[in-house]
């Protein structure tokens, strides 16, 4: 297989780790989506504690920092930044699967990256949280809607592009064909891509 880096972004509850993982392993690849803290930390010298703490979390507004008249980037701006070129890095050096992290964002214009956009109805989503996640919450459907409106404020605050906008992906796929064939598809289009 030609070196090639899948970035995975997802709806929440979709099974895009799980998907992610298992395109990974059908490959042969490397899998980075937790994993990717530890090299965070060393490339930024934080902690992994303080890594995890700020992992995917847009700061606070323009007006709050110009308020505390901070001259420092906060810290959420600083793990991105480290983050992004532990991904960079990633991409120089392997194939792999990149879950999140804005890592087609990341990476967009560079040669052999495919970005890949996990999704399914909102009823599949909270079942799965419910179900196989071990989430606990008041409100199932709540909770989803407020998982994806996290990730989508994350995305828009560090791209400038839209979270989950068709054009952004190569391929996008409904996990409600079930987490097997969403595996095997994204498999086939990825060596298809490749001419294999």
């Amino acid at each position: 297989m030609k070196k090639t880096v899948i970035t995975i972004s997802r709806e929440y509850g979709s099974g895009g780790r799980i998907i992610g993982k298992k395109v990974a392993e059908a490959l042969g690849i490397s899998f980075y989506d937790g994993e990717l803290l530890s090299l965070v930390a060393k490339e930024s010298g934080y902690t992994v504690d303080f890594v995890r703490q700020n992992d995917q979390k847009k700061t606070q507004s323009l007006l709050y920092h110009l308020y505390m008249g901070s001259q420092i980037l906060p810290a959420s701006d600083m793990i991105f930044i480290a983050q992004s070129k532990v991904i960079k890095d990633l991409q120089e050096k392997e194939s792999c699967v990149i879950v999140g992290r804005c890592a087609d964002y990341v990476l967009r214009g560079r040669d052999s990256v495919i970005n890949i956009f996990i999704h399914a109805p909102l009823l599949s989503r909270t079942e799965r949280v419910k179900n196989e996640y071990g989430e606990k919450a008041d409100n199932y459907k709540s909770y989803v809607q407020k998982q994806d409106k996290s990730r989508i404020a994350y995305y828009n605050y560090f791209a400038d592009d839209a979270w989950g906008k068709a054009q952004t992906y190569d391929l996008s796929v409904n996990s409600d064909i079930g987490i097997d064939n969403a595996v095997k598809l994204i498999v086939d289009y990825v060596r298809a891509k490749q001419g294999e």
